[in-house]
């Protein structure tokens, strides 16, 4: 028997799969629990048509994201950070900083666990920062670091 998955179903398949599989867990185990729905011609359609939709969807992001990076390649945010004599700093800038700080002046709300930070900014200066918008994309934000 012909089964389409609505969840994964482990050592079985995911979601969205049709898996063939005996007519007795079929019944008892995949229809019942309502992890699977039994494979007709109207079943296998509406897959088809959900995967267009699902697919689209994704396609939509992607293109959102493209654009909202390039909309943040021309954007900057300044930071201060408290220096003492000589130019040295008292600790760095955070992403929490940085994402506090786009919000406020930019208005965009980014999260802080997608900016890529390769090492603590601890000095005043200007740094490209790389943002994950999505899986594809990555953005660049420009941080102006002014000492206090």
């Amino acid at each position: 028997m012909e089964v389409i998955l609505l969840e994964d179903v482990k050592s079985l398949g995911k979601k969205g799969e049709v898996v063939s599989v005996s007519e007795g867990y079929a019944r008892n185990f995949l229809l019942k629990k309502k992890l699977g729905v039994e494979a007709t011609a109207k079943n296998k359609n509406d897959l088809k048509l959900q995967k267009q939709h699902e697919e689209k969807l994704a396609q939509e992001r992607l293109d959102a994201a493209r654009a909202f990076a390039e909309e943040l390649k021309d954007k900057s945010i300044t930071v201060s950070i408290k220096t003492g004599s000589g130019g040295r700093s008292f600790g760095s800038v955070s992403t929490k900083e940085l994402a506090a700080a786009a919000k406020e002046q930019l208005g965009y709300e980014l999260d802080k666990k997608k900016m890529i930070l390769e090492e603590p900014i601890k000095s005043p200066g200007i740094f490209t920062m790389p943002i994950k918008l999505h899986p594809k994309v990555t953005g660049e934000l420009k941080v102006i670091v002014k000492g206090e």
